[in-house]
């Protein structure tokens, strides 16, 4: 009996410490803003862990669906979580938590004059992440082709796995331009040793970047405190430090 007693113990004391700990699967461009985030919300729940693993949304949706141990999932857009909803490997319903901006950034050009930048014969190599898993690539594309560029520029597109791959291309100078997320372009170093120019959203489809909890055998509460707290106005500042516009 007392051994018994020891085991139910041990387990519900795992139990418990799992629940302390989230882990979650973010799109790349969220890489500066949420671990300021992360940093905050353990400052004040110093009994959570926050684990974050960033890659482009499309990756991590396939990662998510062969079993990765992911309990919440925040996306460049709203499509890919509805994917996972679609696949019944969800919790509840999809919220958007922020709107991204997509932007040029070079560290050896003048890219504050705009678009017409791209034209320019010095531009030998474009950074721009994949667009099949990565929605900031997908907008990139979208724009180009809808400015009459993309013809005249395909031969000088080199693709970054993710958002964060396509601007770090930039930020070496391997890419004399890099099609990124303003909140990278807004990171200390990157806008230290660069410049950017926010490109007119209206010349591609929102970016309207949701979140959904991610289903676990054992439901990590954990996991809703933390989404409820990305959705409330203590991040909202954070959120617009880098460049994002809240629904909140």
């Amino acid at each position: 009996m007392k051994r018994m007693i020891i085991s139910v113990t041990f387990i519900l004391v795992c139990i418990l410490a799992q629940a302390q700990k989230v882990n979650v699967a973010a799109a790349a461009n969220l890489r500066y803003v949420l671990e300021e985030i992360k940093t905050q919300y353990e400052k004040e729940h110093p009994k959570t862990k926050i684990n974050i693993t960033f890659g482009s949304s499309g990756t991590l949706v396939q990662q998510i669906l062969n079993g990765a141990s992911f309990d919440f999932f925040m996306a460049a857009d709203n499509e890919f979580p509805l994917k996972l909803k679609a696949k019944g490997v969800t919790w509840g319903n999809m919220t958007t938590y922020a709107y991204g901006k997509l932007a040029i950034y070079s560290t050896s050009l003048d890219v504050t004059k705009g678009l017409s930048i791209l034209k320019d014969p010095a531009v030998r190599k474009i950074a721009i992440a994949k667009p099949e898993t990565a929605p900031y690539g997908e907008r990139s594309f979208e724009l180009l082709k809808k400015i009459g560029l993309y013809e005249s520029l395909k031969s000088k597109i080199v693709i970054g796995d993710n958002i964060s791959q396509a601007a770090q291309f930039a930020f070496t100078g391997n890419a004399e331009i890099g099609f990124v997320a303003l909140s990278l372009a807004l990171a200390p170093e990157m806008k230290e040793k660069g410049k950017y120019y926010i490109i007119d959203k209206k010349l591609y489809t929102p970016v309207e970047q949701a979140c959904i909890l991610i289903k676990t055998t054992v439901r990590n509460t954990e996991a809703s405190k933390f989404m409820k707290y990305i959705l409330s106005p203590r991040t909202k500042a954070l959120w617009e430090k880098y460049g994002y516009s809240v629904p909140y």
